[in-house]
């Protein structure tokens, strides 16, 4: 399935690895209300799909998102306004926070201010070593608040307040080291290594997976006892489905497991 027409482009394969490409590189796929209004859409389909496996999130052109349009916000001077827009904008990267799917982010270019949020809000990232990354609006005065959330929740605090503070530039292997990417290759092999994580996530039962991924978020915000009593209840639970009783019965008998992923 492939739908090549607007501000997003979404293919699903037979595997269903769902791609989101953003398609506007004239704005460096800055993330306005059109653009966050197709994301939410193409999100929320891969919510209510049950075949859904992996989505990757890809860009057209030189950069991979440039965060909000400035233009725009000039153009707007008012409060409402500007609280719709970050409230549509975070409710777009909660529902990745929220899918029972892991979402991938294809960095290719240059992610600034909620561009940055938006590949620090994906579960993995793999970037091309030409890729570059800031929290740029204090440059504008403009604090990059939303994206201070998910971004001090990805790498060490006092280096998340560097980058918001500063609106400096990293580069590709510094937010490799600071936990910002999973992996950092060239241009010409971004593919193969995005290709290469969904490959190891489709083979794993969806079910595993997608409880994960929401165990994993839920009790990074617990003190350590109800982590461990949520991580604790979530295993049982995960252990009373048939494909980790497959599982395990597979590693008793010593043979892989026959199960349906």
């Amino acid at each position: 399935m492939t739908d090549s027409d607007g501000l997003l482009r979404v293919a699903r394969d037979a595997r269903g690895v769902v791609t989101l490409t953003l398609n506007d590189p004239s704005r460096f796929n800055a993330l306005g209300s059109e653009m966050l209004t197709a994301l939410q859409q193409a999100l929320d389909a891969v919510a209510r799909d049950d075949g859904a496996r992996v989505v990757v999130l890809a860009a057209e052109g030189k950069a991979f998102c440039a965060g909000h349009n400035l233009k725009d916000m000039a153009a707007h001077p008012e409060l409402a306004w500007y609280q719709q827009l970050f409230a549509q904008c975070s409710r777009m990267m909660l529902t990745i926070h929220k899918l029972p799917v892991p979402v991938i982010a294809r960095v290719q270019g240059m992610a600034t201010a909620a561009g940055c949020q938006l590949v620090a809000q994906c579960d993995l990232a793999v970037a091309s070593d030409s890729a570059s990354f800031a929290t740029s609006g204090i440059h504008y005065g403009l604090f990059c608040a939303t994206p201070s959330v998910p971004l001090v929740r990805n790498m060490p605090a006092k280096r998340a307040m560097e980058m918001l503070l500063t609106g400096d530039f990293i580069d590709a292997p510094t937010a490799l080291a600071q936990g910002l990417v999973n992996h950092v290759v060239a241009p010409e092999a971004l593919d193969a290594q995005v290709e290469k994580l969904v490959q190891s996530i489709v083979q794993k039962p969806r079910v595993a997976v997608a409880m994960g991924k929401a165990l994993v978020y839920q009790q990074r915000e617990l003190g350590l006892d109800a982590a461990y009593q949520l991580a604790g209840q979530a295993m049982a639970a995960n252990m009373m489905d048939a494909a980790a009783q497959e599982g395990a019965r597979a590693f008793a008998d010593k043979r892989a497991p026959a199960w349906k992923v």
